[in-house]
């Protein structure tokens, strides 16, 4: 084995991010603190193609050195948007038909070793029973009866965690499974955690190019 040089990685130029279709995804920031913090999610969500960010409350918000510090570029080639209420941000995403998942230690709580059968359990009544997992997360009813228009995720204060007022209009909540004295991850950790089990879910062995890819990293997503 030998380490890739990055001429062979295939990187994207922010043009071309901007334009490559996206993991239908999107992370919220609950009054997170920490610019570093801030940053790394936005490095995180570059590397899986996330659909956006939102920002909210104390959350800060790009250009800002700090942030750069972490993201590295990945704030200018990630959509975000503010909110000064996380509420108005969750409202906004069940205006679009997002489904809202806090990421947060509840009762009742999906531990996240189970989002896929969480995810199968909430397909369409006509989907096949070998429906692929990324095309289950889709397939996601509304109580109207249409599929969801994606996921969303939401992240809290590093001491508070997510708000409970948020926690009540969620429509689920993920939660990490730990075993150790703290019981606690950093909000950036967790946040690459939780993003990659969503990403996985549409990873693909298919070597055949993805319709209107625009790298050869498409060619390992369907999305």
């Amino acid at each position: 084995m030998r380490k890739l040089k990055t001429i062979e990685m295939h990187r994207l130029s922010v043009e071309e991010f901007k334009e490559a279709r996206k993991l239908p995804l999107i992370v919220v920031l609950d009054n997170v603190r920490s610019l570093y913090n801030v940053g790394s999610v936005f490095r995180s969500a570059d590397a899986f193609r996330v659909a956006a960010i939102y920002l909210c409350g104390i959350t800060a918000c790009p250009p800002n050195a700090e942030i750069h510090k972490t993201a590295l570029g990945g704030e200018d080639s990630v959509a975000w948007r503010y909110f000064s209420d996380t509420l108005e941000a969750v409202a906004e995403l069940h205006r679009q038909g997002y489904f809202v998942w806090s990421v947060e230690q509840v009762v009742g709580s999906t531990k996240l070793q189970h989002l896929s059968d969480a995810l199968n359990a909430q397909q369409r009544t006509d989907a096949p029973n070998n429906q692929h997992l990324g095309d289950a997360l889709n397939a996601q009813q509304r109580s109207d009866g249409t599929a969801y228009a994606g996921q969303a995720l939401i992240l809290g204060n590093e001491v508070k965690g997510v708000q409970q007022s948020v926690v009540d209009q969620s429509d689920g909540c993920l939660e990490i499974p730990q075993f150790g004295t703290k019981h606690s991850l950093n909000v950036s950790t967790t946040a690459g955690i939780v993003i990659w089990e969503f990403a996985k879910q549409f990873l693909t062995d298919d070597p055949a190019p993805a319709p209107n890819a625009s790298s050869p990293l498409s060619r390992a997503l369907t999305y």
